[in-house]
């Protein structure tokens, strides 16, 4: 499939409604929040998901149409589908330097135009550094609570990248069991978002795919899978 240009759309195009926001250029940045690991950083530092990470979603799950990565930061995870020949919309609502920036996916009642999957790796749970972090299980629960709520019309998939230790949770399990899941996919190695050589420290946390599909037939059980 071919690439979508993510530098020349404008919100207004993706969902049929006017926005302030205009696309930027791409520039270098950070990516996702992760946990506090003990080392000095700036306020609201963000590292990008690791391209592996991606990839183990990828070996598992046949993903539809063009995707939608409503949280993109630098395009960690939206680089990655576009190598396997996904076409991508990537938005953000902060401007990290990539795709549309301005765009809160909780302002939005429906996906972008034509698209069939949403993947993103929500940014909840993993950092030590934004406001309202002791309530992160309740936002996560609202975050994918959302995405499931704009993909059931579409009859689209949604992927999201979790912390293993989320799913087991009484809410999260009570959300799954009533939505279209198909697939939790393992990962046997921990992400280690980012490398200070000898210094790193090993994650802290397991995490998992969690992936969903408002097409699935209604018979197929959902399935786990574990990634190396």
């Amino acid at each position: 499939m071919a690439r979508m240009d993510t530098e020349s759309i404008a919100a207004e195009d993706l969902f049929g409604t006017a926005s302030q926001a205009s696309p930027r250029p791409r520039r270098p940045g950070r990516g996702r929040p992760v946990h506090v690991s003990g080392y000095a950083r700036e306020a609201r530092d963000f590292y990008a998901t690791p391209a592996w990470v991606t990839e183990a979603l990828l070996r598992h799950v046949a993903l539809r149409g063009p995707v939608w990565e409503p949280c993109c930061g630098t395009g960690a995870i939206s680089t990655v589908l576009e190598q396997h020949g996904h076409r991508v919309v990537s938005t953000d609502i902060a401007d990290h330097g990539y795709g549309t920036p301005g765009v809160d996916i909780f302002a939005r009642a429906a996906m972008p135009r034509g698209c069939g999957a949403l993947v993103t790796n929500p940014p909840y749970g993993d950092s030590g550094s934004h406001a309202g972090q002791s309530k992160s299980p309740a936002a996560m629960l609202r975050f994918v609570s959302h995405c499931l709520a704009l993909a059931a019309p579409a009859g689209a998939q949604v992927a999201l990248l979790v912390r293993l230790q989320w799913i087991a949770g009484q809410r999260a399990a009570g959300l799954m069991s009533a939505a279209p899941w198909t697939a939790v996919i393992a990962l046997t190695h921990r992400i280690r978002w980012f490398e200070m050589n000898e210094r790193t420290n090993t994650a802290q946390h397991h995490h998992a795919w969690v992936v969903f599909d408002f097409a699935r037939a209604e018979a197929a059980p959902p399935a786990l899978l574990f990634a190396p």
